[in-house]
């Protein structure tokens, strides 16, 4: 009896042949082993993979018709081998594509296409990337606000912003949180932020917090002429973070903190609610359980079109350096690549961060870029207003035509020198690509009148 080991509605397509209006692309990196057995048949595990995200089982039924397959099943449309001396292992980058007429405008059933049971099949699958089609894209709304909002609400157009983190974490007073911020805000910091752990408890809410913060902030501004946005923390249950979230902004919020771990649908809800008219930051620490099964780049797509305005960025420099250099900075370039009618979002480098780092981070990063600041800014050796004070500084500093430390050197900003002589500066090293050895490669010069030819 004739059979047919691989269906060919799933693997008689390339990606240049699908029909890339109607289906989403995932790219996968696949590690696959099975010591000791001489044939390895990696299709035969991706087809089981294929149909598990879409229409089968493990065996088929007769319902399973080559009509839904057609229509509705997994395909793979790319395969690229990885080489490998393991006889007993295959590697791979694997493209599958899944019909968006399954779930039309259901993300979290959109999730469990590209990112459901396929787990299980191979214990080093990574998801990589997602190709949205246009048809999908339009289903997603995506930041209100985004880099050009920010910027205009904040009237700052050429630079980096500063964030200050509000810590520790939880336990202050809503009195004590506001002194804090009106410490950094007539220190120049752009935002604020409550930390991610921020929640209601038994001596301070999210209202109360609210009201200081905001008191805090009128009073900065009659001094300085410029209001920080305050990021409120409002994670909660869906109803009741919908519920924080129209309360606080007609409170007089300017900004609201969700986390990844409230979910995508709910963060997707709150963003694309009219009555929710201020920007809204993810904080990403939920995600670093996924990180080694879901590349940050693609969670920065699906939360960029969710909605959030900013959203935390792994950076190599950072004190909890999760992803390589690349994966940091690809997650920024996927904020902030074009994509479609979705504005971008702001990039946030984090973790650990101190005024020393900012030429490191703005070379890598550009200057649309959030960097935010907790213990980096609020451990400054002069205070907490001499912390905002330095970062501000260390961003100029950055961004002009003289030498960071010349720079700090100056009388004017003793701020940012304190802040050196406690955390120090770093030089970014360089790798020597492309020439033969160091020695080679080009060198400046600098030339007096006593090396000029007469």
């Amino acid at each position: 009896m004739y059979t047919r080991y691989y269906d060919p509605e799933i693997f008689l397509q390339t990606f240049d042949g699908i029909d890339r209006t109607n289906h989403i692309v995932a790219t996968y990196y696949m590690d696959d082993a099975l010591q000791g057995e001489d044939f390895i048949d990696h299709f035969a595990l991706i087809q089981s993979m294929a149909i598990e995200g879409s229409t089968g089982t493990w065996e088929k039924v007769e319902e399973d018709t080559e009509e839904v397959r057609i229509k509705l099943s997994g395909k793979m449309v790319g395969y690229f081998e990885i080489p490998t001396e393991n006889p007993y292992c295959r590697k791979a980058v694997v493209q599958l594509a899944f019909p968006i007429d399954a779930w039309i405008d259901n993300l979290p059933m959109m999730l469990l296409s590209i990112a459901g049971n396929c787990f299980a099949y191979s214990d080093k699958l990574r998801l990589l990337d997602v190709f949205i089609p246009e048809q999908q894209l339009a289903k997603f709304q995506g930041p209100k606000f985004g880099v050009p909002g920010i910027r205009q609400l904040l009237n700052v157009h050429d630079r980096p912003l500063s964030l200050h983190i509000i810590k520790p974490k939880m336990g202050m007073t809503p009195e004590q949180v506001g002194n804090q911020c009106y410490q950094t805000a007539i220190g120049g910091v752009d935002m604020m932020k409550d930390d991610e752990m921020t929640s209601d408890v038994y001596n301070s809410t999210y209202e109360q917090r609210l009201v200081e913060v905001m008191k805090a902030l009128d009073k900065a501004e009659k001094q300085t002429g410029k209001r920080p946005i305050y990021l409120l923390s409002i994670t909660d249950e869906p109803r009741r973070m919908m519920e924080k979230a129209r309360k606080a902004v007609k409170m007089g919020a300017n900004g609201l903190l969700v986390c990844y771990s409230a979910g995508l649908p709910v963060l997707r809800e709150l963003c694309a609610d009219p009555e929710i008219n201020v920007p809204v930051m993810l904080h990403a620490s939920h995600m670093i359980a996924a990180q080694p099964r879901i590349a940050w780049p693609v969670f920065a797509k699906l939360i960029r079109l969710c909605g959030a305005d900013m959203m935390l960025t792994p950076t190599y420099w950072s004190s909890i350096p999760m992803v390589s250099l690349e994966e940091g900075l690809r997650t920024s370039h996927v904020k902030l690549a074009p994509l479609g009618h979705i504005k971008p979002m702001f990039p946030m480098p984090c973790a650990g961060v101190y005024p020393g780092l900012a030429p490191v981070i703005i070379g890598e990063y550009g200057t649309d870029i959030v960097i935010p600041a907790g213990g980096g800014m609020l451990g400054h050796p002069d205070g907490y207003t001499a912390g905002a004070r330095s970062w501000q500084q260390a961003i100029a500093a950055t961004l002009s035509d003289e030498d960071f430390v010349a720079y700090a050197r100056r009388p004017e900003n003793k701020e940012l020198r304190r802040a050196l002589e406690k955390w120090g500066y770093i030089e970014r090293p360089k790798t020597p690509w492309l020439r033969i050895a160091p020695k080679f490669h080009p060198q400046k010069m600098t030339f007096d009148d006593t090396m000029l030819v007469k």
